[in-house]
């Protein structure tokens, strides 16, 4: 079935996106594309190599800590 995956945390969006999830493995692959949306958000924000490394997975989590998950059947 086809879902609105909907990711956020204080009012703010960290993530949205549509996928078609049947099945466990298709609800991990969306996921795998919302942790690495996430991911490339936190690097692209990263001022330094030293600062890239260290958000390469922390910054992630610390994003998805507290965070709102809402799916949206379509």
């Amino acid at each position: 079935m086809k879902v609105k995956l909907e990711v956020t945390k204080a009012e703010r969006r960290l993530h949205v996106g549509t996928y078609e999830i049947d099945d466990s493995e298709t609800f991990g692959a969306a996921w795998e594309d919302v942790w690495a949306k996430i991911r490339e958000g936190c690097m692209a924000k990263a001022t330094s190599i030293g600062a890239l490394m260290d958000t390469m997975h922390e910054s992630v989590i610390d994003q998805l800590d507290g965070a709102t998950i809402s799916l949206t059947r379509l």
